[in-house]
C-alpha cells in the first residue's frame, strides 16, 4: 500500500498478523504488503487485500480500542449481523473500532450494504486512535 494521499503528512499503520492465520489470509490476497491503514490529509483509507474503504476524516465519529476477540468472528472480513459493522481482522488479540457519522461502503462489491463502524487489527491501535482523534 503506497502513501498516496499527500506528501509528508500521511501516516501508515500496519496490520498485526498472527502467524497462525497469515497463510489463510494470504489465500484471499491479504498480506502485509496489501493491507494497511493510511491516515492522510482529510482522508482515512483502509486496504485489506482486495477490499478498500475510503472516507473523509470528518466522517469519523469516534474510536474505541477493542479485543480480545473470538478468532472465527474476526479473522478475515466479517460483517456483524447485530449492527452491520465491518471487521478487517488479522489477529484475535486487539484492534480499533472506528465509528462513522455516515455509514461507509466496503464489505461487498455493490456498495448497497453500508457499515456504521469498521474494526481494524493494526499493530498499534492506540496510536491510530490518537491520530484519528486529532483529526476530528
Amino acid at each position: 500500500m503506497t502513501d498516496d494521499t499527500g506528501a509528508g503528512t500521511s501516516r501508515r499503520f500496519t496490520f498485526d498478523f498472527d502467524p497462525r492465520f497469515a497463510p489463510l489470509l494470504s489465500v484471499v490476497g491479504v498480506r502485509p504488503e496489501t493491507a494497511g491503514v493510511l491516515v492522510g490529509p482529510g482522508t482515512l483509507r483502509v486496504r485489506f487485500g482486495p477490499w478498500v474503504v475510503e472516507t473523509p476524516l470528518a466522517n469519523v465519529a469516534g474510536v474505541e480500542t477493542t479485543g480480545p476477540y473470538s478468532p472465527p468472528r474476526v479473522i478475515g472480513v466479517h460483517v456483524s449481523l447485530a449492527d452491520r459493522g465491518l471487521s478487517f481482522g488479522t489477529n484475535a488479540r486487539r484492534g480499533l473500532c472506528v465509528r462513522f457519522h455516515e455509514p461507509i461502503r466496503g464489505g461487498e462489491p455493490s456498495g448497497l450494504l453500508r457499515h456504521p463502524g469498521l474494526t481494524v487489527t493494526v499493530d498499534d491501535p492506540e496510536a491510530l486512535a490518537d491520530r484519528l482523534s486529532q483529526r476530528q
